[in-house]
């Protein structure tokens, strides 16, 4: 079956992985991580050796729970979100932000997907009226939607400006390990050591079968989130099987070698096409590639592999690599390109 580029949440588990779940699937274990179950124990030893001793992880189901009770957790109904109009929070959570926590997002144009200071700070004349909604939370996606990476500046110019607005800042980090790689920094460098409050933390998009991380970094905004978790119906009876898989994602560099072979084919796809004439859109930072596509020739190319029209407007196309992408697939997607141009 050949490789798709529709997105890195196609591929499956990634061997390790598959070997912790197996390892993890003998005899019983206290169930929802209680008693001190160990594989929950092990992986929340983990997440504080890449985030420092004060982070407080919990587990969930999926990237749309992470990201909706990381935000509802730390802000009250009546205020709001301000993220890129591009993010997924906005675009690609079905309402689930607004419908869980009943506060309104409000978005911003970029034509990077990355938000600045002076971009948030309109959404400041509402503080105070009370006919407005009222700003609370900024959160950013790494990586962006638009397949930027944040550089640890720039996070922490926003982490500053809500800090001293009385706003949190959150990150997406569905892709955080990719964007590790691309910026050639541990996870701290880009998250605690700038500011961030809370970090939605992601695997499967980089090689875990299922299971999502929300960490608080602040660990004061941290109480009482296991009962909203609960709450909200995220949380796992059989955690060992969640906690296994980033145990090992995290413990001997699972998670950059993944990343890191994602990045490179995109950085091979970009060039390949390159030499076809095809126009690059973006520069590609971390497992996407952005390119033109002839819209007549989309569709026939689309049949042989799958991957998603960004632009319909534009016929800009979105290619994803992922952690089991291979050269031979980068070069027979470039060959079908090359064949219907």
């Amino acid at each position: 079956m050949k490789k798709s580029f529709a997105s890195d949440n196609w591929s499956g588990a990634c061997p390790e992985i598959m070997q912790a779940l197996q390892e993890v699937n003998q005899g019983h274990m206290a169930a929802y991580g209680e008693e001190n179950e160990a594989a929950t124990a092990a992986a929340v030893q983990n997440f504080k050796a890449h985030f420092g001793e004060s982070a407080a992880t919990f587990f969930v189901y999926n990237g749309t729970a992470a990201n909706v009770l990381a935000t509802s957790h730390i802000m009250r109904p009546y205020q709001a979100i301000v993220s890129a109009h591009s993010a997924h929070m906005n675009e690609d959570e079905c309402g689930a932000p607004e419908k869980i926590s009943g506060s309104k997002i409000l978005g911003i144009e970029t034509e990077d997907g990355k938000i600045k200071p002076e971009q948030v700070k309109p959404f400041l004349h509402s503080i105070g009226f009370q006919h407005h909604s009222q700003p609370k939370v900024i959160s950013i996606s790494q990586v962006t939607e638009k397949g930027t990476v944040y550089t640890p500046d720039e996070v922490k110019a926003l982490a500053d400006f809500a800090h001293s607005n009385n706003m949190y800042l959150h990150m997406d980090g569905a892709r955080i390990s990719n964007a590790a790689v691309a910026l050639n920094m541990d996870f701290h460098q880009f998250t605690v050591d700038v500011g961030v409050d809370v970090l939605s933390f992601g695997g499967t998009k980089n090689g875990l079968m299922f299971g999502e991380a929300v960490v608080f970094l602040n660990s004061e905004l941290a109480k009482d989130f296991e009962y909203h978790r609960k709450q909200n119906m995220q949380l796992h009876s059989k955690m060992r099987f969640i906690a296994a898989q980033f145990n090992c994602y995290l413990t001997d560099g699972l998670w950059k070698q993944n990343a890191g072979h994602a990045n490179e084919m995109a950085r091979l796809l970009g060039e390949k096409l390159s030499e076809l004439g095809i126009i690059i859109t973006r520069p590609v930072a971390a497992n996407g590639v952005f390119a033109i596509i002839p819209e007549s020739k989309i569709p026939a190319i689309n049949k042989e592999y799958s991957f998603h029209v960004w632009d319909v407007n534009t016929s800009e196309v979105r290619l994803m690599c992922a952690w089991d992408t291979t050269p031979e697939d980068v070069e027979g997607f470039v060959e079908t390109v090359k064949r219907f141009l």
